[in-house]
């Protein structure tokens, strides 16, 4: 992706900004995690679609600082919807995604963070707060980039895994069911390839394919709010993200993230083939 860069003095103010976005919502979601009292709301009432007190904590809280900082750019997020806004920039937000994992009590969820401009992603945040580590990817500066984790682990550069043969990826996606039949025999074409396959980790699964753990992360039925940070993460650390014709992915739907443009084309090439 190209991006314009963005004056010094704005990228630094959007930096901070993000930046405490996650704090706020850290404080907002670990509030309720493990907590006797979390219960879910459902908003399927074909399914099972929850929505928990964290989520819309979180997502005002990060609303509420927005509105004091950043009052005329455009917000578009899970809980609340869309704020529209007049400098051309759009806070993304998802207070808790992978709120499944996160009514089991699991570490595996997190907090979506993006802003972003008609270009795509600047600007991208991954934050589990229970173990406190962070990913960040930032392309405010234009083709200078930088990407990053703070965690556990101390501070440390984020790059993508070496191109190598699919036989030899490691491959992760959120559910085994992968969407309709026709996207789950797709899935499986790939999975079928690849040496390793796992799933559940919801928007983790992309910071570990950031920090170069894993080479592939494929999905179906996404939206913009679940997949913009980790696109700017992803890309900011060397690698791609596209929908599974090799297109934008912003929107959502069908999305294949790798780490590399050689797997990649594998994996595509695998998702696309005629049955």
């Amino acid at each position: 992706m190209t991006t314009s860069p963005v004056d010094a003095d704005l990228a630094e103010q959007l930096r901070a900004t993000a930046l405490a976005l996650a704090d706020a919502a850290r404080v907002a979601t670990l509030r309720w995690f493990r907590s006797a009292e979390l219960a879910a709301d459902n908003k399927d009432a074909a399914g099972f679609d929850p929505v928990t007190e964290a989520d819309r904590a979180a997502e005002r809280a990060m609303r509420e600082l927005l509105a004091a900082r950043r009052p005329d750019d455009a917000i578009l997020g899970e809980e609340f919807g869309s704020r529209e806004g007049t400098t051309g920039l759009t806070w993304i937000l998802d207070p808790v995604d992978g709120t499944r994992a996160f009514l089991a009590g699991a570490p595996t969820w997190g907090v979506l963070i993006a802003v972003a401009d008609d270009t795509g992603p600047l600007l991208g945040v991954i934050d589990q707060p229970f173990v406190r580590e962070r990913f960040v990817g930032d392309r405010l500066a234009g083709e200078v980039v930088q990407a990053w984790t703070e965690g556990p682990m101390g501070s440390r550069p984020l790059a993508t895994r070496a191109p190598r043969p699919l036989e030899q990826a490691v491959l992760m996606t959120t559910y085994p069911e992968v969407g309709t039949e026709e996207e789950r025999r797709a899935f499986r074409r790939v999975a079928e390839r690849a040496r390793l396959t796992r799933y559940g980790l919801d928007c983790y699964a992309y910071a570990l394919l950031a920090h170069g753990q894993v080479d592939l992360v494929i999905e179906a039925g996404l939206q913009t709010y679940d997949i913009a940070a980790p696109i700017a993460v992803i890309e900011a650390a060397g690698g791609l993200v596209t929908d599974w014709q090799g297109g934008p992915a912003l929107g959502g739907g069908q999305v294949v993230a790798a780490a590399n443009p050689v797997v990649h084309a594998a994996a595509l090439e695998r998702l696309t083939a005629r049955e």
